[in-house]
């Protein structure tokens, strides 16, 4: 898991340039767990289509993903070490960088070989709440030629420069949220990860 010395170094990335990647951020063991329960949740049915929106509207022509959000009160025993270890960075980045972080909402996901987002923010066009987007990947093994690569846009949506991250398991991506759009590009494999935002006290915290 990521040292302390790392939660700051984190912290210090996003109050520095916005956004931050931690290779081997989660143990292998653990990623090999969270990965196991996001099959089993799927094969049981408990995943379902992601939308857009506020409204969180289906749209299968935008964005191909399924998904099942955490609810902390049910957490299993890996799901509740990752929701504590995330809890420390919400603390190290609201004392770094004062960004009056207030609670997680967060998911597993998965997108099916060939699907994928197009480019996107994740803050909402009517709701300020959410600050800082993360995302957590679960695919031990993961190869280049898989692709699948979250592409952040530096700069401006849709030109360069941008940077790729693959999604290999235990890789943790952290960037402020309306600042950075960004894509999901098609992988030759099913893609698992655990996604959420860091949100604060806002217009939409309630929903």
């Amino acid at each position: 898991m990521l040292a302390g010395g790392d939660q700051a170094s984190l912290a210090a990335d996003i109050a520095g340039r916005g956004w931050g990647v931690r290779p081997d951020w989660l143990a292998a063991p653990l990623v090999a767990a969270l990965a196991d329960e996001a099959r089993a949740l799927r094969a049981a049915g408990a995943f379902r289509a992601a939308g857009v929106g506020r409204e969180r509207r289906r749209a299968p022509e935008l964005r191909g993903d399924e998904l099942v959000w955490l609810e902390p009160a049910t957490a299993s025993a890996a799901q509740r070490a990752v929701l504590d270890r995330l809890e420390e960075l919400r603390c190290e980045l609201n004392r770094e960088c004062l960004l009056g972080l207030f609670e997680l909402e967060a998911h597993l996901a998965a997108y099916p070989p060939g699907a994928g987002y197009p480019t996107h923010l994740d803050r909402l066009r009517d709701d300020d709440a959410r600050v800082l987007s993360i995302v957590l990947y679960l695919n031990p093994g993961w190869r280049a030629q898989d692709g699948g690569a979250l592409r952040l846009y530096l700069e401006a949506a849709g030109r360069a420069p941008y940077a790729d991250v693959a999604p290999v398991g235990g890789t943790l991506v952290a960037f402020l949220s309306d600042r950075f759009p960004h894509a999901v590009l098609p992988a030759r494999r099913e893609r698992l990860s655990l996604t959420g935002w860091f949100r604060k006290r806002g217009m939409g915290n309630g929903g």
